[in-house]
């Protein structure tokens, strides 16, 4: 029996944000599109399906005041400034070792800002609404956009768009290579169905099949050997295997990201529901399985911070945490807006008896608290704006909120480090096209989403939703543009 081929004229990878914005742009500009999902149809859309969709907007045709900014000061490592001066140059001017640098372009940076109110409103014509809604965040320093009905109503109003303009899903189908011709071009992809059948599809390829957070094999290539503490913030992670990247990387791609990063989120290990996460820890304390704290728990606002604080807590011994509370957590308003468990905290009427419980050393726990209790300073509460109740005499020391545990029933919530989305992936242009490692353009093969490397060090909070629809949208332009013209 031979390999099951079929023809189109764009295949794409993956069926959340990126795949779907590539499949529907592909398909109005009049291509034949395929569009490949690994899940059922009953869990397509990846992460996107799963997620509330925060979009670092200021309205709903404007980034916010720092978005370019921070994406560009988290854009790297130490850049060596003798290169990164040539990229005040046009890009088609840049020696080739630039181009394929892994940093952050100011050109796609700046692409990406550009495109993205365009692609609010282009998503807002299937139907999609968007609104600035309360977040999970008690306190913020940037606004945040969302589509009403989150990530899921965005799959659906796509899916429902592409199906309308005849895009052939495949179901429980698995991208697994590329294929070449002679002269070194993408014109398709090998892939298998559920029963391990080999299919081709031929076309020009867009992969928008996420990173690898669902793949622990190349979690500990790249993260380390501390990811075994590490797991999917959502179901949809799971299925992110990372063959998108693997796959353009074998045929000589340029890697773009931090590969050895992720964006992590505080969640509850208990809970089984998608994102559980944990952001009231700002009102308390955290401690490690030791009984110490190792970390100013409100530095700023919870929006700015809780990254770097969870990486933290991922370096503590078994990569968890507690997040420690007294019942004065009740003198903030709406309080369980910040908790998205489903399990109960951990309660006790007695720091003694909540130890046992979290089986944390009881006298070690007990000097930690007395010790932070004695540090906290007199002064207002202002429980929804950075308020400087701070400690004196503590190391480490805390910077808001700080009011002692005075008042039983103590509570714990365990707090380990989500994987929401990994760092590392491919360069492309601002035409989401991937590059070689020479600079040069890999024809008929483009990028979009979790398959993009774009961050570092500390990830640009509500680009990555935004991220995927712009570079989906522009790929599927892309790679349909010669069709648009021969339909015009």
């Amino acid at each position: 029996m031979g390999i099951s081929t079929d023809s189109f004229d764009v295949v794409v990878a993956g069926c959340g944000i990126a795949g779907l914005c590539a499949a529907v742009s592909a398909a109005e500009n009049g291509a034949r599109v395929a569009l490949l999902e690994r899940a059922t149809l009953e869990e397509r859309g990846g992460n996107t399906r799963y997620t509330d969709a925060y979009l670092r907007m200021k309205s709903e045709t404007e980034v916010s005041d720092d978005f370019e900014l921070h994406l560009a000061e988290n854009g790297g490592g130490y850049l060596d400034p003798e290169l990164i001066k040539h990229t005040t140059q046009p890009f088609d001017r840049w020696p080739s070792i630039v181009k394929t640098m892994s940093f952050a372009d100011p050109e796609l940076i700046c692409a990406f800002a550009n495109a993205a109110g365009p692609t609010v409103q282009w998503i807002k014509s299937f139907g999609v609404k968007f609104d600035f809604l309360p977040t999970q965040f008690l306190t913020k320093s940037q606004p945040r956009l969302l589509p009403i009905g989150g990530g899921l109503a965005m799959v659906e109003a796509l899916a429902a768009a592409a199906e309308k303009k005849g895009v052939r899903f495949f179901y429980q189908t698995t991208a697994q290579s590329l294929l070449l011709n002679d002269e070194g071009h993408v014109t398709g992809l090998r892939a298998t169905d559920k029963n391990s059948r080999p299919l081709h599809f031929l076309g020009k390829v867009i992969l928008g099949c996420g990173g690898f957070e669902g793949n622990a094999e190349m979690q500990t290539r790249y993260i380390g050997p501390r990811a075994i503490y590490l797991r999917p913030v959502a179901h949809g992670g799971y299925y992110n295997k990372g063959e998108g990247i693997r796959m353009a990387l074998d045929i000589g791609a340029a890697p773009c990201g931090d590969f050895g990063s992720y964006h992590a989120e505080p969640i509850d290990p208990r809970s089984g529901r998608p994102e559980p996460s944990v952001f009231i820890f700002p009102y308390g304390i955290l401690v490690n399985q030791e009984g110490y704290r190792f970390t100013d728990e409100a530095p700023g606002t919870v929006d700015a911070v809780y990254e770097s604080i969870t990486r933290k807590i991922f370096n503590q011994t078994n990569g968890i945490a507690y997040t420690l509370l007294d019942q004065s957590i009740h003198d903030i308003p709406n309080y369980p807006l910040g908790l998205r468990t489903d399990q109960p905290p951990i309660s006790a009427d007695s720091i003694d008896r909540l130890a046992k419980k979290l089986k944390i050393p009881a006298s070690t726990l007990q000097q930690t608290i007395e010790n932070y209790n004695s540090a906290c300073q007199p002064g207002l509460f202002k429980p929804l704006e950075l308020d400087n109740l701070h400690t004196k005499g503590l190391n480490p020391a805390k910077s808001n909120w700080a009011r002692p545990l005075l008042k039983p029933p103590f509570w714990a919530y365990p707090v380990i480090s989500s994987n929401v989305l990994t760092f590392g992936g491919l360069k492309v242009n601002t035409q989401a096209q991937v590059l070689n490692q020479d600079g040069g353009v890999i024809q008929g093969l483009y990028a979009a989403g979790e398959v993009v490397g774009l961050y570092y060090k500390t990830y640009t909070g509500a680009t990555s939703v935004l991220k995927g629809a712009v570079f989906g949208r522009l790929a599927g332009l892309d790679a349909s543009q010669e069709l648009g013209k021969h339909h015009a």
